[in-house]
């Protein structure tokens, strides 16, 4: 009897084990930037405290490429072809108007800041009205502060800028560029090597990391802006049925590490990479920089100022009370994170 007992004992073990084993939830995740990149490095990071705060009941698979092409991420995490990743609003024109808040010049210089208020914002105002319906939104964040890159001049005007050809991102900064008259067109940040190196373009309008993380040797010179010229809006994202099948104590633990958390984690790891760029990648490679003078820096003003009306109006038609007062709380909140 004792030893049927033992047997059955170690049957029943063997049993716990295998259930607990095909019990664990693996994520997919994708991205559309290297793995080096800073966002491949910060999910991964967000991946490991996922399986931390599990207890290893859940984790995360890197798929070896992208499902999808920036673009299409959003609709790519929405139908399942991958689990987790990230995608820039801005680029699909036109399908989200609210976060274009996060877009606007003269923000902040810190990506953490602008991140983590954007994400208080976003939780408050955003979220309820559903714009990003049809995936689990885990955090939204933005890049650091926006500068003109080029390989050609000093850009020390707006007449400067609108003698160049640059890439850009999309959202605020391509009506802005459509304002000022410059001459730009919208493509994915990874086609910036080739789009430079060809000459296709003669610059690229991106945070300081970009230089180092796309390895942009060619660019020699940078003109900055108090709080950078733009920033760019980004979804961190969870296919919503994968979300919905996890037990109740595995939801507590992705929404414990989601929002704020989110925000932190990603804004950390750009401004580091931010400041190795610009301290000691584009320094070695030459780069001269300048910052925008008073009158660059109005011209600007003027024209974004159209642009914000314009947004608080769309916003408004899609259901944000108070669209100018929420930019205001925005800007306020930001100036109490620096």
């Amino acid at each position: 009897m004792n030893l049927r007992y033992a047997l059955g004992a170690v049957f029943s073990g063997t049993l716990m084990v295998s259930g607990l084993a095909s019990a664990q939830t693996v994520f997919n995740t994708s991205s559309w930037v290297p793995p080096t990149h800073t966002i491949s490095v910060a999910q991964a990071n967000w991946c490991s405290e996922l399986e931390k705060e599990s207890s290893g009941r859940m984790k995360c698979n890197a798929l070896p490429k992208a499902v999808a092409a920036p673009p299409g991420t959003f609709d790519a995490i929405r139908d399942g072809l991958a689990d987790i990743s990230f995608t820039v609003d801005g680029y699909t024109p036109g399908r989200f108007i609210n976060t274009q808040v996060a877009e606007f010049p003269f923000l902040g210089d810190s990506s953490v800041a602008t991140s983590v208020a954007y994400q208080r914002i976003y939780s408050k105002y955003f979220a309820p009205l559903g714009e990003h319906r049809g995936v689990k939104v885990l955090g939204v964040f933005t890049h650091g502060p926006g500068i003109i890159f080029n390989t050609k001049k000093p850009v020390t005007s707006a007449a400067d800028a609108a003698s160049l050809k640059f890439r850009i991102g999309g959202g605020n900064i391509n009506e802005l560029s459509k304002a000022m008259g410059w001459n730009t067109t919208l493509k994915p940040a990874p086609e910036s090597f080739e789009l430079l190196s060809t000459g296709v373009m003669d610059g690229t309008f991106f945070p300081d990391e970009s230089v180092a993380s796309f390895k942009l040797s060619m660019i020699r010179h940078a003109t900055t802006f108090p709080g950078g010229l733009y920033n760019t809006s980004f979804v961190f994202m969870m296919n919503p049925g994968k979300y919905d099948a996890l037990s109740a104590e595995d939801k507590a633990v992705v929404d414990k590490i989601s929002g704020e958390r989110v925000a932190r984690v990603f804004g950390e790891g750009w401004d580091k990479v931010d400041a190795v760029s610009r301290d000691t990648v584009q320094k070695a490679q030459g780069v001269q920089r300048v910052q925008a003078s008073e009158s660059f820096i109005n011209e600007v003003k003027a024209k974004q100022a159209a642009l914000e009306d314009r947004w608080a109006a769309a916003a408004e038609a899609k259901g944000l009370k108070n669209a100018k007062a929420v930019l205001a709380e925005f800007r306020a909140e930001i100036a109490k994170l620096k």
